[in-house]
């Protein structure tokens, strides 16, 4: 099976890259922006006719697209989380090879959702922030499309390559600048605010779950528990030996501006039951992971 993955540079790109290589029956084309893709192409850029040429010399049997962007103005969030896939669908459109897309949407498209519950796939979405919006229309647009296609809506990713610009990537880097300085108080915000965390190498086998499989649609990704950030921090904490205390400050937007309020937790029975998926890696292994490669940088 060849697979053209787009966005094989990002956060999730490389962990589905890394899957994708695994198995002895892909055949794996990357495109991206970076020199390290075997095709530069600039998806909020390029033309839907380029890439249908590319896609026709290429033939790929499935595209994943990984590509996007987490954080920026409403404008620069449109143009890669929305006006890229309307050029990905309509190239997959023109191109005559019937290619399945699986393509990568977000928790953030659903909004805000009450304590204690868990969001299925037919929730009506209601994004709290441009970030979401922008994810929603890309999804949407793949839905309406025609394609044979399936949204995989990720909850919060965790493990190896965190972006310190993440929730949990920051507070990597604030453990390790306390310990190098010998700070023994730590202050954070937002430790009140649940979310549903899965590891980043969970997601990169639900993606090629998903490339094999038939099912089309939403499918939610995650654990199915959403967990208080204050744990989470404390588990991270833990991980990196650090002895001191950690204070919160009630600042929850700060922390988490995804415009999803105080809780987020998924129903996973789809996943379950159309690909076969669940997860496997405990938080505890995503956290000392998460801590290896924040005490290596330098």
């Amino acid at each position: 099976m060849r697979v053209l993955l787009l966005g094989a540079d990002g956060f999730l790109g490389r962990h589905v890259a890394e899957r994708l290589l695994a198995d002895p029956a892909v055949q794996l084309t990357a495109l991206g922006r970076s020199d390290d893709a075997d095709v530069r192409f600039d998806l909020s850029s390029g033309s839907p006719g380029a890439l249908a040429r590319f896609l026709d010399a290429v033939h790929p049997g499935v595209v994943v697209n990984c590509a996007g962007a987490i954080r920026g103005g409403a404008r620069e969030l449109t143009r890669h989380n929305t006006i890229a896939v309307a050029t990905v669908c309509e190239a997959m459109r023109r191109s005559g090879t019937g290619s399945r897309l699986v393509q990568l949407g977000c928790a953030a498209e659903y909004g805000p959702s009450p304590a204690g519950s868990s969001t299925p796939e037919d929730a009506v979405p209601r994004p709290g922030g441009p970030y979401g919006v922008s994810k929603l229309a890309g999804s949407e647009l793949v839905l309406g499309s025609g394609l044979d296609a399936i949204v995989l809506r990720i909850f919060t990713p965790v493990g190896p390559g965190t972006p310190t610009g993440a929730p949990l990537g920051r507070l990597a880097e604030a453990l390790r600048r306390a310990m190098e300085s010998g700070d023994g108080d730590l202050k954070l915000a937002g430790l009140a605010v649940q979310r549903d965390f899965v590891d980043v190498r969970d997601v990169a086998r639900a993606v090629h779950a998903a490339s094999l499989s038939a099912a089309q649609g939403v499918v939610n990704i995650g654990t199915g528990r959403a967990l208080p950030m204050r744990e989470v921090a404390a588990g991270l904490a833990h991980a990196a030996g650090f002895g001191g205390s950690l204070y919160e400050l009630d600042e929850p937007q700060i922390a988490y501006p995804d415009g999803c309020g105080n809780w987020q937790q998924a129903d996973v029975r789809t996943a379950r039951d159309r690909l076969g998926w669940r997860p496997r890696i405990a938080l505890e292994e995503s956290l000392a992971d998460v801590w290896m490669e924040a005490a290596c940088r330098v």
